[in-house]
Order: C-alpha cells, then structure tokens, then sequence
C-alpha cells in the first residue's frame, strides 16, 4: 500500500513539511507495511518557493526590504540558473508578516515585493517567476511598482507612494523613471486564484475582509480601486482589470500585467509540474492532502483542486485533512476530493485551536487512518 501526502501550509501554524512528518508517523503506526511519499505543495503563496527549492534546488538570496506594514523584513528569493530567479510575495508582503488588525487592509503595502524583484533585476537576472499569494496587501500593486521606479503623484503635484486607502488619490503616474533593466526581462506570474480585479468578485471584496478591511472600508477601496484601474489601462492602453487574475494579491496582478507584461498561470498547476506529481501517483492507493481552512474558494484554483483534479484523472481516492471547514467547502467533492476531515476535536476558539494546532492535527490524522484501516477491513470482509 502507497500513501502520498501532499499538503499546503496551514498558515501562521503548520509548514507543509511539518504536516508529512506528522502524516507519516501516523500511518506507520496504524499501517507499519505502508511505503509513505511526501512532497511539500503550494498554489503560489506562502510556502512555495520552498517547496520548489526542495525540488528543484538552487541558491537562496537574503534581502532586508520593507514589510506590509513598513517596518524592515528579512526575505529570500530562490537563483534557480544565471538567468532564472523564483520571488514569493508572501516572503516580503505576505499577510503572516504581521498580525490581523482591522484597517490594515487599505495601509498595507507591496514596495519590499518591488524591491526583491528590482535586487535580482540589478543582479542581472532576466526572467522572473513571482508567486503572489498569500499577500496582505490591497494596494493594486502600486507600491511594487514604486519600487521599481514608477512615480505617483496627487493632485497636489506632491509624489507618494500609494496604499490601498491612497489609491484615490493619484492624479498622475510617471513611468519615465522605471528601472531600465525592466526592458529586457520577462516576467512570469504564479497565480492561485482567477478572480478579476474590480467588482463582487473582485480583490477588494473577496479578499479584503481577510486582510481586516470592514463593511466600510470595502466601499473606500473599491472606490479607490476603480479609480486606480481606469488610470492603468489608460497608460497601458489595455482592460486589464477584467483579466481573470488581476484581482490576485489585492491587484498585484493587474499591475504584473499591465506595466511588466507579465504571463500569469496557475500557480498550483506549475508547482505539480515541477515535481512532476503525476509520475509520483503513479501507483498510490490513497493521496492525503489539506489547508488551513476549506472553503468555497478552495476550488479556484487553489492547492486541493489541482490535488483532486489529479487524484480523479488517475483514478486515486484524495482526502483533505483541515483546520477548518468554511462555507461552500462542499465544492471541493467535485474536484476529486473525496472527504474531509477537520482537526478540531471539541468545541474551542480560534486562538485556542492555532495555540494547539500540531496536536490536533496529530490526533486527527491517526483518527483518520484508523477510519481507512476500518474501511479497508469491511472491504476484505465483503470480498470473502
């Protein structure tokens, strides 16, 4: 018997490595002759360079750039050859950078995100892959580009760096100063969601609330966010506001798209073809992957579809082993995943569950395994 584990992060709490190891102590017990398989996954948010460093190899570069919140961060992007750099947002604007607090959405900013991309473009490589989820911001991506050279001014005449709140303010956008080395590069965006960037549907409405914008703040940043679009196609002489993706990290990919010429593509799609995860299922009976917290966003694109997708193209059962379940988890039935399994095992708080969270999940992989050893029983029974 074959299990395969693969989970994404449970963020703030769980590594994906930490949940294999976990994983496979488990089955080992209830399942002592099972061969066991781990490979970190991820959709293009925390955790992803890593995971892909873990696979592909390469050299990690250490950066001291500025935080979601302004304050100094250290983070890393992956030198995959003399050409190739791999940038995760969530290492310099990811929203585990700093703690939820309501109004953080519309003051956080993407400026260290701007300034790992502008240190590898000054290092000489050309051909740039970022990874943008997992973010804290909703700046449009207005101060990755301000890092990079771009110019915001308001109607004042007065040159600012724009947040989320600040969006509506820009009058003018000069893009004469943008890093010379931009011209020769190409950019490719890891992208685990399809949303647009304006709208219900959008970055301000989907993921604002995450990132602690209230009922309120949504009706300020959207405002701000439409303002800000009809300014960028203007320059860019395109609609990319309606691109699916543009919506992702709080519109970092409308800016990707529509000042770098950048290709997005589905960030857990790419990340299952570097590791080539097909070849690895080949011969699995059982494939155990999870997230924090299952929801109906869950199958946008996001780790536990591509999962389920290549669970059911193989004919392979998958189960989800989670923090949480939200609304609409439901969905993810439909993308091949057969069950979920949550970690809680009682009533508790959030603070409480994130405090007790590699307990809980060791108590609910062993129940979940001890449910399978009783399947697999009742099968052999009914097979005699």
């Amino acid at each position: 018997m074959k299990f395969v584990f693969a989970p994404d992060s449970f963020k703030g709490t769980l590594s994906s490595e930490q949940q294999i190891g976990i994983l496979k102590q488990k089955a080992q017990e209830i399942f002592p002759e099972a061969e066991t398989v781990g490979v970190p996954i991820a959709d293009g948010g925390e955790g992803t360079m890593r995971a892909i460093w873990n696979t592909a190899g390469g050299k990690l570069k250490k950066c001291r750039v500025t935080g979601p919140l302004g304050a100094a961060v250290e983070a890393e992007y992956l030198i995959l050859d003399e050409d190739r750099v791999f940038i995760e947002m969530a290492q310099a604007s990811g929203i585990t950078l700093i703690p939820y607090k309501s109004g953080n959405a519309g003051k956080t900013t993407s400026y260290g995100t701007g300034e790992l991309i502008r240190n590898a473009l000054e290092a000489g490589y050309r051909k740039i892959t970022v990874s943008i989820g997992g973010s804290a911001t909703n700046d449009g991506g207005a101060g990755m580009l301000a890092a990079l050279g771009v110019e915001f001014y308001s109607k004042d005449g007065e040159r600012f760096i724009p947040v989320g709140e600040t969006l509506g303010n820009i009058e003018k956008i000069d893009c004469s100063g943008i890093l010379s080395e931009m011209r020769n590069a190409s950019f490719c965006v890891m992208c685990d969601v399809t949303n647009p960037l304006l709208g219900i549907q959008g970055a301000t409405y989907v993921f604002g609330p995450q990132k602690g914008a209230s009922d309120r703040d949504l009706e300020i940043l959207e405002r701000g966010m439409v303002h800000y679009a009809e300014k960028i196609e203007v320059l860019c002489g395109r609609k990319v506001s309606e691109i699916p993706g543009a919506g992702a990290a709080g519109g970092m990919g409308a800016a990707l798209l529509a000042f770098c010429n950048a290709r997005l593509q589905s960030g857990i799609q790419t990340v299952l073809e570097m590791v080539d995860f097909e070849t690895m299922i080949g011969d699995a009976d059982l494939i155990i992957t999870g997230e924090g917290r299952i929801d109906g966003q869950s199958v946008c694109g996001k780790v536990l579809d591509g999962i389920g997708t290549c669970g059911k193209k193989k004919g392979i059962p998958v189960l989800a082993l989670a923090g949480a379940m939200g609304e609409g988890a439901k969905a993810v039935y439909d993308c091949g995943i057969d069950s979920i399994m949550t970690t809680q095992n009682s009533p508790m708080c959030l603070e409480e569950a994130l405090k007790q969270a590699e307990m809980l999940y060791a108590d609910a992989a062993e129940r979940l395994f001890r449910i399978l050893r009783a399947g697999i029983t009742i099968n052999k029974k009914n097979i005699q």
